[in-house]
């Protein structure tokens, strides 16, 4: 035998020993990646429901997710949304047998999304707002009388109903604060590869919670290094493994229709039964009954006796003049804390990133001001302004197909934001950027009542779950990385095995 075939066959046994430890290997890495990141697919899913019972509406939510991952981030999406005809349930105070029509559809819609087979396994939730909360301040006995028959009615459904309530405004604050952090994966860690132990380098500060209804506002976020000097207003919460200590109040006659009660009722005071007000249009108007104002609790420090028992309001459209009149609502003048937020209400100094929602984000799109892009303190003004300042009569052209109500009260609902993020929450030119406008979050709304939900179905675990360490795009990446090497040592293996002349010819 030649040296040279003898140098041929050594290197060849070298070579396949090398391509025949990569062929290992490249196995190894693909099982391991394999059953690192896949799970037992879940063999079936889970639904939940939650009525938000607002002060102007209410709205049914059909939530899904797989059983065997309820403790995952991510997982629960909500497939349907419906919205009730009418009002909201406390206008129901006195006629609550019409509750059942009130209902019927959406409860009819969800027996129809969800599965025969899960029905009598879907929990059921309704949970009242600040409507309720003003009804049970002004007649407790009816409040209860609205509860006690929408349970009789949800009752008579196949779903596993778990009760109408009436949740406290700190707790719509926590509720929504949870649904934003959880759909924006803040409360979980990434988990590296292999090691399979979180990272703590890679978790994310929690975003604040902006909640704008009808009848109430809420405020909810996490103050770093500072102390919570009103113990009313802190929450504590352990959630995926980590403590938050978070500040939340809801102010409640602060939402966009009761202020403007408050507004009308207050302004009406120095007048002859005409008000030209600044935060209408110029040529809007609008006949009221002094009864309708006053039937609110939220006026009742500024009932008077009067001599006329309607009033005119006559839009004028002035933005400046507008802010003035709002801006009186809220008391800035004591303060038994170090910060104040209005009213004598604690209010830590804002940090990091807020979602602003519900109102907040109908009436910034109906403005065209929900870009991705962070808008300017300076621009949103500008926009107002100049929505303010046309006339009824063009809004009426241009934008025809918005209910009259709507579009009458964008100016006011709009100078409102402006001035409840300034002058209540004391929001400056430079952290306004920090504000984002959010009216749903991977196709779910933002709201209260995801959180709600995963609250009292324990699914967010106190501590932290295992969850997959690789993204989608990464473990698709490393898949087809190790089957490319897999396939080229197949490929020069047989070449070797089978025409050796032709690797040595290429190698001379």
């Amino acid at each position: 035998m030649s040296p040279d075939s003898g140098l041929k066959g050594f290197c060849s046994r070298n070579i396949l020993i090398i391509l025949g430890f990569s062929f290992i290997m490249a196995v190894i890495a693909l099982i391991a990646v394999g059953l690192t990141q896949n799970k037992t697919l879940p063999e079936n899913v889970k639904y939940g429901i939650v009525l938000d019972a607002g002060s102007s509406h209410t709205t049914l939510y059909i939530y899904k997710w797989p059983a065997e991952k309820e403790n995952d981030t991510g997982v629960v999406n909500q497939i349907y949304e419906c919205k009730v005809k009418g009002p909201g349930i406390s206008q129901y105070a006195h006629k609550t047998s019409d509750l059942v029509i009130y209902l019927t559809t959406c409860m009819e819609r969800a027996r129809e999304v969800i599965p025969i087979s899960q029905h009598q396994e879907t929990p059921v939730y309704l949970g009242a707002t600040a409507g309720m909360r003003l009804l049970r301040l002004q007649e407790e006995w009816l409040a209860d009388d609205v509860l006690t028959m929408v349970t009789q009615i949800l009752n008579n459904y196949p779903f596993d109903f778990r009760g109408a309530r009436i949740l406290s405004g700190e707790e719509e604050g926590a509720y929504g604060w949870i649904t934003v952090n959880y759909l924006l994966g803040k409360f979980t860690k990434k988990l590296r590869w292999l090691t399979l132990m979180p990272n703590d380098n890679e978790s994310q500060e929690t975003y604040g919670a902006l909640d704008l209804g009808g009848a109430s506002t809420q405020i909810t976020f996490v103050p770093q290094n500072q102390t919570i000097e009103s113990p009313q207003n802190a929450l504590y919460f352990r959630l995926y493994g980590k403590d938050y200590s978070v500040y939340t109040h809801s102010f409640l006659c602060y939402g966009k229709d009761q202020a403007l009660l408050q507004k009308v009722a207050k302004d009406i005071q120095a007048t002859n039964g005409t008000i030209q007000d600044p935060c209408f249009n110029h040529g809007y108007s609008r006949v009221m009954n002094v009864s309708d104002i006053y039937n609110s609790t939220c006026t009742w420090e500024f009932q008077n006796r009067l001599p006329f028992h309607q009033f005119e309001i006559q839009g004028i459209g002035d933005f400046e003049e507008c802010q003035q009149s709002i801006i009186k609502l809220f008391n800035t003048s004591q303060c038994p804390y170090s910060r104040c937020a209005f009213n004598e209400i604690f209010l830590p100094q804002l940090q990091g990133q807020f979602g602003a929602f519900s109102a907040y984000y109908y009436v910034m799109k109906f403005l065209n001001l929900t870009s991705e892009e962070p808008i300017s303190q300076e621009k949103m003004i500008d926009t107002i302004k100049k929505f303010c300042s046309r006339p009824w009569k063009e809004l009426k052209t241009n934008f025809g197909d918005v209910k009259e109500k709507y579009l009458s009260e964008y100016c006011f609902s709009g100078t409102y934001i402006i001035s409840l993020l300034q002058t209540g929450y004391h929001f400056t030119p430079d952290n306004w950027k920090n504000i984002h406008f959010m009216g749903q979050i991977r196709n779910t709304d933002v709201g209260w009542t995801l959180g709600y939900m995963l609250n009292l179905t324990n699914m967010i675990p106190a501590e932290q779950p295992m969850s997959t360490p690789l993204s989608h795009s990464t473990y698709v990446f490393l898949m087809v990385f190790f089957s490319l090497i897999l396939i080229a040592v197949v490929v020069i293996g047989l070449i070797i095995f089978h025409k050796p002349s032709i690797f040595w010819k290429d190698m001379v």
